[in-house]
């Protein structure tokens, strides 16, 4: 039986990065016997200058019904004066809440020959490997009450809750304590319970959790502050770290940074099994639409064809092929292949097509 993807390339230059993932699924289809069926949408700006909206009921119809989205980006500046509920990002936000993509994974891995890049000393980042698991649909971003307010004497006030339920705290620790599992086998639940009670249940809900299902997996906990910290001092020590919306979002991008350049992560979010009794994921690089340099052939491709494997792990179960991905990866890299994003003084930057057909070529030397 085939496996179906839904690919929703986007704007800027999601459409030029996402043709380089599609190189290799075509790659994998005729050399690795993966049975696939492709299907590609509009989403972003580009739906809407075709059909008037950021992405349309029966693209989000076709999403729950396939095993696994690959998307690009969304974004672009000609639209920023349209009303909030139809600008481009709300076709990403939207998949996220119809799909029920709870739960967020951000690896931060550095590749050897980005050792340089890295804002940290080499001996603090060498072999870096780590996933940050967010919770991405609760928190102080969606909790009620919410909103700005003018009190009796013409004050404002911004109100924001952070609401977490043992519900929503236990499902995304489940997706941590299972990664884990397939990685070092190590946990850090990351809160703020010393000051904040949805930390304390967040603390006491996965602790629970650990010891009823998960003992085989070693599990700490770290207060948000001290997280941060740590991963500036000593990234290395973490294996997979669990959290949620806000620190998350903070956590994750610090992370980013260790590894030299935006353009090198992709990231995977996850949801709950569909009533077609699959598991609702997206896969998408962590870096924007980069309008600027829409079409120009220049954009790092490297984090698309990184989701792709991601996807190829999680959601297709293909375990070979999604590390032989990483393994040309690495090994492009190796030969002194950049484009521009990661391109040192004197090294001359490569085109989009150049890294994504090096890939290729590298994949065929190494199967």
């Amino acid at each position: 039986m085939a496996h179906k993807l839904l690919l929703l390339p986007g704007d800027g230059i999601g459409p030029e990065i996402m043709a380089q993932a599609v190189k290799i699924l075509n790659w994998l289809r005729d050399t690795r016997g993966l049975k696939l069926e492709m299907e590609e949408e509009l989403v972003g700006g580009a739906s809407l200058a075709v059909h008037n909206h950021p992405i349309r009921d029966e693209v989000i119809a076709k999403a729950k019904e396939v095993d696994a989205v690959l998307f690009g980006s969304v974004g672009d500046p000609k639209w920023k004066d349209v009303p909030f509920d139809r600008r481009p990002e709300v076709a990403i936000l939207k998949l996220r809440k119809d799909l029920n993509l709870y739960a967020n994974l951000r690896p931060a891995q550095l590749f050897d020959p980005l050792l340089s890049a890295s804002a940290l000393k080499p001996d603090v980042v060498r072999g870096l490997d780590l996933m940050i698991v967010r919770e991405t649909v609760g928190g102080i971003y969606f909790g009620e009450p919410r909103g700005i307010k003018t009190l009796p004497d013409g004050s404002r006030v911004g109100i924001n809750t952070e609401v977490y339920t043992t519900s929503e705290i236990e499902r995304v620790a489940r997706v941590a304590f299972e990664l884990a599992r397939l990685r070092q086998g190590r946990v850090c639940s990351v809160e703020k319970c010393n000051v904040m009670e949805s930390g304390l249940l967040w603390k006491e809900v996965v602790t629970d959790l650990h010891q009823r299902d998960y003992k085989d997996v070693e599990l700490s906990h770290m207060l948000a502050d001290n997280c941060a910290m740590q991963l500036v001092r000593a990234p290395r020590q973490f294996d997979v770290i669990v959290t949620g919306n806000l620190f998350g979002d903070l956590l994750s991008d610090l992370a980013s940074m260790l590894t030299g350049s935006l353009g090198m992560l992709p990231s995977a979010t996850l949801g709950s099994v569909n009533e077609n009794g699959k598991r609702a994921a997206l896969y998408e690089p962590i870096h924007g639409s980069a309008p600027d340099i829409a079409g120009k052939n220049i954009a790092n491709p490297l984090a698309q064809i990184l989701s792709l494997a991601m996807l190829l792990r999680y959601s297709l179960k293909r375990l070979e092929d999604a590390a032989l991905i990483e393994l040309a990866v690495s090994k492009v890299l190796e030969s002194g292949l950049r484009t521009a994003d990661i391109a040192t003084d004197g090294v001359k930057a490569v085109s989009t097509e150049e890294m994504g057909e090096a890939v290729l070529k590298t994949l065929a030397k190494l199967a």
